[in-house]
């Protein structure tokens, strides 16, 4: 595979800011993306419901968590022209904050969307919704299961909740994906948690890298991120080439800030080969293992070179 195989990532614990106008949030996006590109970073992550701070744009709507989620449609396509500009601009791999978008069915899904330097971008929807998603704010689950090719090599996306279901993560990870980005929002320290427990254990079953961020701090005057809690982090499997606890790099509890970690993708590779274990390999030996196999068969693969 050509690529980079060694780079730095950012993972963003992203503050939700009530902001005057649509200037105001490029002008801050455009800080964050600046920032990380120069400290190096070739791949950024926003987390899950980043994108619901455009909210705050909409008076009439604001306080409304379901027409909130409509009004914020209007502005889909500037939010993602500003994110592709912004990765040409620093050349540089961007997850956008996911966002709520309408299907042709009239239905809302949660969609992830990585952009590439070169003016590609790629979706991937959120698949299991949590209770609050499914009771209070109505919205439907993805189906399809994407593992995106760019120039950092095989990537996927497992949104916050999805995370925590190995066999979603591990159809990627059978698709080629070494890296996994795991964006999330999280209104406790247990929900937190149990996403960042969820990154940890796909890291150590599939002897790759899992990437999290989060939401992070108040934002009172939106239903539905009015309290996030988390701490961003990169994982990798505690065996060979890794840290004894296979924390590669993790953050403050709620500070706003990117986190910064190196992902060496031969690292993948030499472990999963002369590893003290062989998670990876030894998958379809578990009880049910063999019941599920071929699960790379029903991903579909999106070229962002």
């Amino acid at each position: 595979m050509n690529g980079l195989r060694r780079y730095t990532v950012a993972a963003a614990q992203y503050p939700i800011d009530r902001l005057a106008d649509f200037a105001a949030w490029k002008a801050k996006l455009a800080h964050w993306v600046a920032e990380a590109a120069d400290e190096g970073a070739k791949l950024l992550v926003f987390p899950e419901y980043g994108g619901m701070e455009l909210t705050a744009l909409d008076p009439a709507t604001v306080a409304d968590l379901h027409g909130s989620i409509a009004a914020l449609g209007a502005l889909a396509e500037r939010i993602d022209a500003a994110h592709a500009e912004l990765a040409a601009r620093h050349g540089v791999h961007i997850l956008a904050g996911t966002l709520p978008v309408r299907g042709d069915d009239g239905r809302y899904r949660n969609h992830a969307r990585l952009f590439a330097p070169n003016g590609k971008s790629g979706v991937q929807q959120k698949l299991v919704m949590t209770r609050f998603e499914r009771e209070q704010w109505g919205i439907a689950g993805g189906a399809a299961i994407r593992v995106f090719e760019t120039a950092l090599g095989r990537i996927g996306v497992a949104i916050c909740y999805d995370v925590e279901f190995p066999l979603l993560v591990r159809a990627m990870v059978e698709a080629g994906a070494e890296l996994i980005l795991a964006p999330s929002a999280t209104d406790t320290i247990q929900g937190w948690c149990r996403v960042r427990v969820g990154a940890r254990a796909r890291a150590l079953e599939n002897q790759c890298y899992v990437v999290q961020a989060p939401v992070v701090g108040d934002a009172e005057w939106t239903p539905s991120l009015d309290v996030s809690r988390g701490v961003a982090g990169i994982f990798g499997p505690p065996d060979l080439g890794f840290a004894d606890d296979g924390v590669v790099a993790e953050g403050a509890l709620d500070v706003p800030g990117w986190v910064y970690g190196e992902v060496d993708l031969d690292k993948v590779a030499e472990v999963r080969r002369a590893g003290a274990v062989f998670n990876h390999a030894h998958w379809g030996e578990q009880l049910g293992g063999a019941a599920v196999p071929g699960l790379a068969a029903g991903v579909e693969g999106v070229d962002l070179r």
